[in-house]
């Protein structure tokens, strides 16, 4: 597996970490989709929401904080994904999009978890 691969996986282990520690219920990890995917689905019992989190990795904050690689592209694909499975589990309630931002070369990293980062809205 190549480094930035391995600093990834590290990365989403730690968001589940993270997200585990603050009560949210993980439901799938990496689940994919046509190609697409999203790095976790869980549950914000506080919230009662469904939350579909998009992880992103970086070693360094050098060429710009991680969530700056979040595209409108991405934003649409992730958004295609959730209503996706949304309808695949015949899901009701209410659902949003978090993103959680890390920096650093291994555990701990320094995390940014951002609730509601987007929706259908802003993506277009």
């Amino acid at each position: 597996m190549a480094k930035h691969n391995e600093l990834g996986h590290l990365g989403e282990q730690y968001a589940v970490q993270h997200l585990q520690s603050i009560d949210y219920q993980i439901i799938e990890t990496d689940w994919q989709y046509n190609h697409k995917d999203i790095d976790i689905i869980a549950f914000d019992p506080e919230d009662l929401a469904l939350v579909f989190v998009e992880v992103k990795t970086r070693s360094s904050d050098t060429f710009g904080e991680p969530l700056e690689a979040i595209t409108q592209r991405k934003m649409q694909n992730l958004i295609c994904c959730a209503n996706v499975y949304i309808r695949q589990h015949n899901y009701n309630g209410q659902s949003r999009f978090d993103v959680i931002s890390l920096v650093g070369n291994s555990i701990p990293f320094q995390l940014t978890h951002i609730k509601d980062a987007f929706n259908a809205a802003t993506a277009y």
